[in-house]
């Protein structure tokens, strides 16, 4: 899937949410288009026409681009007689029958990634809680879309470089970038993107062996952090656990593995095919 796919998906749940969240019965949004000032209204939910599918919003235009162009949250009772915006997309948005419109922004890294709106079909004040449920749906996606990233550039990095390069320094490279994508997984409410990720680990790995050695989750998060040469003390600062948790989960791995010593239980595990 690639990264603008991902992000339409994740614009789609989160008009689901947002409607849910702010009792609003029409939700709409999209991203900005890479290398233009515009955002692509691509998905909607609510809806009764086709309107404002794949409208380009340009910054500083309408409700969506004065939020893009002020990378903050924007909200007017009127759509058509707001004297707050400019009036270029008056035609589509009367033809969908909304009045009353909120528009947030997606903010990744300091940079406004997409919009989200809310509205009704009457001319009705938004009030704060219905502004701040908004803006609580669109930090979940930001969320979402830095995490993809992170797991993107993590993957990127692992992967080997030229010839030239030591082979044992690029093999290092993909157990650290593994550690480090397992210690996203627990960051991320959505099954659906914490199955991604797990999926990508995966590839970082050798397929298991029928019949082998089964690690619980969070031993394996912390074995993954031990292989790339993280003390006890360094894995739970990555995983946020205590060092006597991790040692307890570390003993329970050693266990299963038949393993006496830390460097033992790391050698089993990529043997089974569980690590890098």
């Amino acid at each position: 899937m690639t990264a603008d796919a991902a992000g339409a998906v994740e614009i789609g749940g989160a008009l689901v949410r947002l409607r849910r969240a702010t009792g609003l019965p029409v939700a709409f949004g999209g991203l900005v288009e890479s290398g233009r000032p515009q955002i692509r209204i691509s998905e909607l939910s609510g809806t009764t026409t086709a309107a404002l599918r794949s409208l380009a919003v340009t910054s500083g235009n309408g409700l969506g681009g004065k939020a893009v162009a002020l990378a903050r949250p924007c909200a007017v009772t009127d759509y058509s007689s707001s004297r707050q915006i400019s009036h270029e997309y008056d035609v589509p948005v009367a033809a969908e029958g909304i009045r009353s419109v909120l528009a947030v922004p997606v903010v990744v890294r300091r940079r406004v990634r997409g919009v989200l709106y809310g509205a009704l079909r009457s001319a009705q004040p938004l009030g704060d809680r219905t502004l701040g449920a908004a803006m609580a749906v669109a930090r979940d996606v930001e969320q979402a879309l830095v995490v993809r990233e992170e797991a993107g550039e993590l993957l990127a990095a692992a992967r080997p470089e030229p010839a030239d390069r030591d082979r044992g320094a690029a093999w290092e490279q993909v157990r650290e970038a593994h550690a480090a994508l397992r210690a996203l997984v627990p960051r991320i409410g959505d099954p659906g993107l914490r199955a991604e990720l797990l999926a990508a680990c995966g590839l970082l790995t050798a397929p298991p062996r029928s019949g082998g050695v089964t690690l619980a989750p969070r031993e394996l998060d912390v074995l993954s952090w031990v292989a790339a040469g993280a003390t006890n003390a360094a894995v739970a600062e990555r995983l946020g656990l205590r060092p006597e948790t991790v040692k307890g989960y570390l003993r329970s791995a050693m266990r299963k593995l038949g393993a006496h010593t830390r460097g033992e239980a790391v050698t089993a595990a990529r043997r089974a095919g569980l690590l890098p």
